[in-house]
């Protein structure tokens, strides 16, 4: 692996940026992708694990390779949603922090477009979009895609489901001597479709050993739980890990809202993301979650994207996803930057079949993860009951004389009797729903 970045052809000023970020050493994506963008002008294809540095990997060539003196727009970086977009315009903006001359610029959805239109109407030299707002920008006239030199698609096989056809729309808009630069974390077939249908045949395909870097640091576990204790199993699990930040990721958007209401109610610090949700509420989720004051996000897979916190300690996968490709983006949130993570899979027995396909097509190994016992699981619903009721505010709206009345009947208890009292209301009301249990299994 090469040593430093001055020995993979990258220029003074670009170094002295890396330098600033503390980047010294290359990923071996980064290794093997730089000097072949630099060098060389064929299509490329990159296939590496999200985390591995796919960003700095394009990213650095693209600028190196901007003539300034042309004012116009030459690369174009697409990306499947605003989180991931403003990801990368951010992190384009840090590498050319000493070239001031480059002008970045950034247009996805999500936002209003009129502040969008009005940058573009400067001189702009890279641009980071979305597929459904480019084309609306270039059907409003508000900028020319027939200058692009350099197409970079980054995290591809999460655009060629939904927006496939915004992407398929965006290829007939840009010139066809131009170098396209497709970034991937798994190959299936549709995206070996998309390479045949709109790249040059002769392509550069540099990929990473995805045994040693995709999965290194991932526990991958699972745990087979009956459909009534599921909620119950992952709360124990959360309870396990808490104070560590962590995703769970849902099916549907639906199934997104159900459990974030539920572990809101049982005052989790949690989060819903999904693409229903408006950008403001997107952004503010993000930053909360970004900053430490929520511990854990409730997502689906594509609102995922674009997350780039290195302290997630942990995955659930609520649901398993439909598409073997989609775990390994769903595992990739965690163990980023060589940390270690954890991956959990909460399943049903009908889908208990499922693993050894998952552990064949991906080359992964997953181990039983040991659920509590009931009696476990009943100590933590209990204690999850007692936070509730210490997190809960009071209500400033009772009436005096009416607090009065509660406060006699309780006058005479010591707080130690009170809390008595309670735990043992509390679980003569859980008990039917303990025979309940006892009866489905």
């Amino acid at each position: 692996m090469a040593h430093n970045f001055s020995s993979l052809g990258v220029n003074t000023v670009l170094q002295k940026s890396l330098n600033d970020l503390e980047i010294k050493i290359p990923t071996e994506i980064q290794e093997k992708t730089i000097p072949v963008l630099l060098e060389q002008k064929k299509d490329v294809v990159g296939l590496a694990k999200t985390g591995t540095g796919k960003t700095l990997a394009f990213g650095i060539p693209l600028l190196q390779l901007i003539d300034i003196d042309k004012n116009q727009i030459q690369a174009l970086v697409l990306a499947p949603t605003r989180e991931l977009g403003q990801q990368i315009f951010e992190n384009l903006q840090l590498y050319a922090q000493h070239m001031p001359e480059v002008s970045i610029a950034a247009a996805c959805g999500g936002i209003p477009i009129k502040p969008q239109i009005e940058q573009l109407s400067k001189t702009t030299h890279i641009l980071v979009a979305t597929p459904g707002r480019l084309i609306d920008l270039q059907k409003r006239g508000a900028l020319s895609l027939g200058t692009i030199a350099y197409f970079v698609l980054d995290e591809a096989d999460e655009m060629i489901g939904a927006l496939k056809k915004g992407l398929d729309d965006v290829f007939t808009l840009l010139p066809k001597n131009k170098r396209t630069l497709l970034f991937t974390a798994t190959m299936p077939g549709t995206i070996k479709q998309l390479i045949q249908n709109y790249m040059s045949k002769n392509i550069i395909q540099i990929s990473v050993d995805m045994e040693a870097v995709g999965h290194t640091g991932i526990d991958h576990q699972y745990v087979i739980v009956e459909p009534i204790e599921k909620l119950d199993v992952l709360m124990h699990f959360l309870s396990s890990r808490e104070g560590e930040r962590g995703i769970i990721f849902c099916k549907t958007k639906a199934a997104v809202n159900k459990l974030a209401k539920k572990l809101a109610m049982h005052k989790f610090s949690s989060g819903a993301l999904h693409g229903s949700l408006s950008q403001g509420i997107r952004d503010r989720i993000m930053e909360q979650f970004r900053k430490g004051y929520i511990d854990i996000l409730v997502a689906t897979d594509l609102a995922a994207r674009g997350i780039d916190v290195k302290e997630i300690s942990f995955v659930v996968n609520y649901h398993l996803p439909d598409v073997y490709e989609t775990y390994v983006h769903r595992s990739g949130r965690t163990a980023r930057a060589g940390a270690k993570g954890f991956s959990l899979s909460i399943i049903q027995k009908e889908e208990a079949f499922e693993i050894p396909d998952f552990e064949s097509e991906l080359g992964l190994s997953f181990s039983e993860y040991k659920k509590a016992d009931q009696g476990k699981i009943d100590e933590n619903n209990a204690l999850i009951w007692a936070k509730k009721i210490f997190k809960t505010k009071p209500n400033r709206e009772v009436q005096a004389d009416f607090k009065n009345k509660i406060h006699t009947v309780f006058h005479h208890l010591t707080k130690e009797e009170l809390v008595e009292k309670l735990l043992a209301d509390y679980l003569k009301s859980k008990t039917p729903s303990a025979t309940a249990k006892k009866n489905n299994k």
